[in-house]
């Protein structure tokens, strides 16, 4: 697993390649680094790089988007809404994915955001991408092995209510991301990681 910056990720497993917002991609992507599946959770530009788009998808990639976006996407780009559930015979190239909700307020009542986060097992992993939200669903019910959680604080969750979040789902490990890569950004990392060992020492915050 590869943390791209902000909610970029890339991920390996079982001879899969998937990339979840992918951004901050210079110069040629090799053959085998390329998207087998492209996870898109929201239509702002920090979650939706099209150059970066371009540059990781194969040709026979599939793409997910939010139902609600506004770009459109050549090839097998698929609509996709909070609720919907790709898996068993519905699951895309083997992978099964559950589609989550997110929220765009982080204060008083929850409102429903414009993106989505994604749910998806890989090499026997379940893997929750939680994408551009103040909040999460509940997601106790899937058990998620890894959870990949905003904690900057920009219209999303900041150190705090990251940790209490995840530590609702006590998953095996957390991974913070949509924080900045400079000294402020790391500190934020480093600030998540304590308050999660405090709340929730049972799971492991690996800072990629």
């Amino acid at each position: 697993m590869k943390w791209l910056g902000n909610a970029g990720f890339m991920i390996r497993g079982n001879g899969m390649v998937i990339y979840i917002d992918p951004c901050n991609i210079a110069g040629n992507v090799a053959e085998d680094e390329m998207a087998d599946l492209l996870f898109i959770t929201h239509e702002h530009f920090g979650h939706c790089d099209p150059e970066s788009i371009r540059m990781v998808r194969k040709s026979d990639c599939t793409t997910l988007i939010p139902e609600n976006m506004s770009l459109q996407f050549r090839g097998d780009a698929r609509r996709v809404m909070a609720g919907d559930s790709l898996t068993g015979d519905l699951s895309i190239k083997g992978v099964d994915i559950e589609v989550l909700a997110t929220y765009m307020s982080c204060e008083g009542v929850r409102s429903p955001g414009a993106g989505v986060g994604y749910l998806f097992t890989l090499g026997g992993s379940k893997i929750y991408h939680a994408g551009h939200t103040c909040a999460i669903p509940d997601v106790g019910l899937h058990s998620p092995d890894i959870v990949l959680i905003p904690i900057g604080g920009h219209m999303t969750m900041d150190e705090a209510q990251a940790a209490d979040a995840v530590s609702s789902i006590s998953p095996g490990a957390v991974i913070p991301m949509g924080y900045d890569s400079d000294e402020d950004g790391m500190s934020a990392a480093r600030e998540f990681m304590s308050i999660m060992e405090e709340r929730s020492p049972a799971t492991r915050v690996v800072i990629l």
